[in-house]
């Protein structure tokens, strides 16, 4: 009989000589240290195309070393006691070869950063991150501007975005499995609002019933749901979306999941307009997770 270990789950950390780079390499460490992960710090390349010269050969070993050496420098951010391989990957897409690798590579879920054009701790998506999260076979979790520059990070909670719309892919099966695996405490949150502009007695009378029903929804979701983990019921709710979602509070060792939109293909990331503003909002990283064929929701 085999006496081998459970395999290390992998996280494939797509690395850039970034500040954006430090933040997926932060937000990489904070997961392994709940999971026990290896990390695989990725730099994707383009090939040089080939005219006939007989200098393209040197030139694309330059480009590799040069990548190499960015991902020495990236991976010595990562604590000594967290297996970790560097990879370079020659491909015409960075989000192709990253793709390509996690799935070689039997990954848990993709690791970026977003771009720094936006605000310190806010979300903003560059091009990479915006194809990961309309496209990717697996989770992808990006870290908000500035993750790295912030101190005694230690992640404690994954709040997941239950839905309340069947059409919506539930992402609680799988934050409840990575909450097991991580012992992390669960919070399901559901947003109610009327997005009308009009707070008169009749809009408060009717999202105040909304309310009641889908919390009824979540506790019954929390009934259902076996196993030890505190968890958290929470309703957010506001005449609008965003009013609903600023009275959402956040914390810095939060961790957010979202399902994928209806739009998307199944077992793909297709980030819908509800998680898009989710992503707008939060300051703790968020995990999309792909849209399944089940598309049980809260209220179901």
């Amino acid at each position: 009989m085999s006496t081998d270990s459970p395999a290390r789950p992998r996280l494939t950390v797509g690395y850039l000589a970034t500040p954006s780079g430090d933040d997926g390499i932060a937000l990489a460490v904070a997961i392994a240290r709940k999971t026990g992960a290896a990390i695989d710090l990725v730099c994707v390349v383009h090939p040089v195309p080939y005219d006939g010269h007989p200098g393209v050969e040197q030139y694309q070993a330059r480009l590799e070393n040069q990548a190499a050496t960015w991902l020495a420098a990236g991976a010595a951010r990562i604590p000594d006691d967290i297996e970790t391989r560097t990879v370079v990957v020659v491909d015409e897409s960075f989000t192709d070869g990253l793709i390509g690798l996690a799935q070689q590579a039997r990954a848990e879920m993709i690791v970026v950063g977003g771009t720094g054009d936006g605000l310190i701790s806010r979300h903003a998506l560059g091009t990479v991150s915006t194809e990961l999260l309309h496209s990717a076979p697996l989770p992808v979790a990006l870290a908000p501007r500035g993750y790295a520059d912030r101190t005694g990070v230690a992640l404690d909670m994954v709040t997941v975005a239950v839905p309340v719309k069947p059409t919506t892919s539930n992402p609680l099966p799988f934050a409840l499995a990575f909450a097991e695996q991580a012992h992390l405490d669960l919070r399901l949150v559901s947003l109610v609002s009327l997005e009308s502009p009009f707070d008169d007695d009749v809009s408060r009378s009717a999202r105040a019933r909304r309310v009641e029903v889908v919390r009824d929804l979540l506790e019954k979701t929390r009934a259902t749901v076996d196993s030890d983990l505190d968890i958290e019921v929470l309703v957010a709710d506001g005449p609008t979306l965003d009013e609903a979602l600023d009275n959402l509070q956040w914390d810095d060792n939060d961790l957010v999941a979202v399902g994928s939109g209806h739009l998307g293909a199944e077992n793909r990331v297709f980030l819908g307009s509800t998680a898009a503003r989710i992503l707008r909002w939060t300051t703790a990283p968020v995990l999309v997770v792909p849209r399944s064929g089940d598309t049980t929701s809260a209220s179901s």
